[in-house]
Order: C-alpha cells, then structure tokens, then sequence
C-alpha cells in the first residue's frame, strides 16, 4: 500500500494498494495501521465504520462537521465514485483548495479527509458502495451541509445531480454554511 500526499489539501492523503486478481477476483489490503501511522496519522483513531450504497447519479454532500470537527477514511468498495474534498480550515494553507477522485472498486483508493474539510460525492455507476471510517462518534447536531453547486465552489460534477436527501437539495451556501462551522 502507497500513502500520497494530496497537494491541493493539506494533511490530506491517498492510500493506494495493490490489489492480487487471479480467475477467483482479486484480494487487497485496504486498511494498514503501519501505513497511516506512517504519515503521521493514528490508526487507532477511527472510532466508526459506516457504508452507504448509491445508484448512478446520486449527489451525497457536502458535509462537514462543526466544532472539532470529524477526520475520515473514504473508499468506494463497490462502483465507481466522483469523490471531492474542499479545505475549509481558515488557517490552512490550502484554504479553498479542491481535489478530485475517481474512487473505484477495481483500485479501492481510500481517501483520507482532514477535519474541517467538507466532502461530498456523487455515484457514477448503477450501484455505488462507499465505506466511512471516522474519528469520533457522529453527532447529528453537529451536522453541516454546502449547497453542491455552490458557485463560489465550482465543483465540476461529472453528471446531472439525479437524487439527493432533502438536506442536501435544501443546504445554504457555502458563505451561509461556514458561519456554523466556528466552534
């Protein structure tokens, strides 16, 4: 397993490994604490598993956490993902920095997002599984949602948005979102 840092993101990473395919499939490592503590991370850290399955043009995000924020282990198991992280830590150096990932089942990429980015994605196969693996236990009050097509934003969504939870189809601005993330 390869560990990238992502330059558009500070402190943001890109586990790659290397998956075995033989006429069964294949077999990977997608998890290795050696590797994230490599990089300066800790792998005992992450506290919550969690999994969500989408169809082809589902938009999820973008969501942040107020407070402390929430550290998180992104993959796509199954499918094929447009995975976007955006910086919103005022003090980081990358302050509005967007990256893009074309997470995939065939790969199983996993993306580390520093707390205090947002992250959203949006399924771009008919069945799309995406883990979450996250630093501490979800609270709902915590919750803070960015309008997707937010145009200060400009994310270049690859399809039209076909579905999205209400929370997401409703979420303020991105100037509107960020006055609930001081804390």
């Amino acid at each position: 397993m390869k560990a990238t840092e992502v330059p558009q993101i500070a402190g943001a990473y890109l586990f790659e490994p290397t998956p075995y395919a033989d006429e069964r499939g294949f077999f990977c490592r997608t998890f290795d604490a050696d590797v994230v503590r490599s990089v300066g991370l800790d792998p005992c850290a992450f506290v919550q598993d969690s999994v969500s399955r989408s169809v082809r043009g589902v938009l999820r995000g973008l969501h942040l956490r107020s407070g402390a924020g929430e550290a998180k282990l992104v993959r796509c198991s199954y499918g094929r993902i447009f995975d976007v992280v955006v910086d919103l830590r005022p003090h980081s150096p990358t302050y509005l920095g967007r990256a893009f990932f074309e997470l995939s089942g065939e790969t199983q990429a996993t993306v580390y997002v520093p707390a205090g980015c947002a992250h959203g994605f949006q399924a771009l196969t008919d069945t799309a599984d995406t883990s979450y693996r996250i630093d501490r236990p979800h609270d709902p009050a915590e919750d803070v949602t960015i309008a997707f097509d937010d145009p200060e934003l400009a994310i270049p969504w690859p399809l039209p948005a076909t579905s999205m939870s209400r929370r997401d189809r409703e979420a303020p601005s991105l100037a509107e979102a960020l006055k609930h993330t001081e804390g």
